[in-house]
């Protein structure tokens, strides 16, 4: 099974790579608004219940869902995961850890 959580430099390496996979923000409007990383869509937690069929066509793809921190990508990750999409990990450290290691210089909040 795919572990539930991916660090930031394995999501670059992804990225860097053209790997196909579907990055999904999951943190609220505002704070996309403040930093984001442009490869990664927004689709806010609180909203995801009822948005979630717009995710059908990624249900067998490899999906990375991003925080702030972490805790909410890992339980959108975990809810994702009972809805069947079975590559569903979280980006262990969000954009916090990400601006740290990955982009210093990102605005951090």
């Amino acid at each position: 099974m795919i572990p539930i959580e991916i660090d930031c430099a394995s999501v670059k390496n992804k990225l860097d790579l053209d790997e196909p996979f579907f990055f999904l923000d999951c943190r609220e409007q505002d704070e996309h608004a403040q930093v984001n990383i442009p490869q990664a869509t927004l689709l806010p937690m609180s909203e995801i219940q009822d948005r979630v069929a717009e995710l059908d066509a990624h249900k067998a793809e490899d999906v990375i869902v991003m925080c702030h921190h972490g805790g909410r990508s890992l339980q959108v990750a975990m809810w994702l995961r009972q809805q069947g999409f079975v590559k569903a990990q979280s980006m262990s450290g969000g954009i916090d850890v990400w601006a740290q290691t990955i982009e210093p210089g990102m605005t951090r909040y």
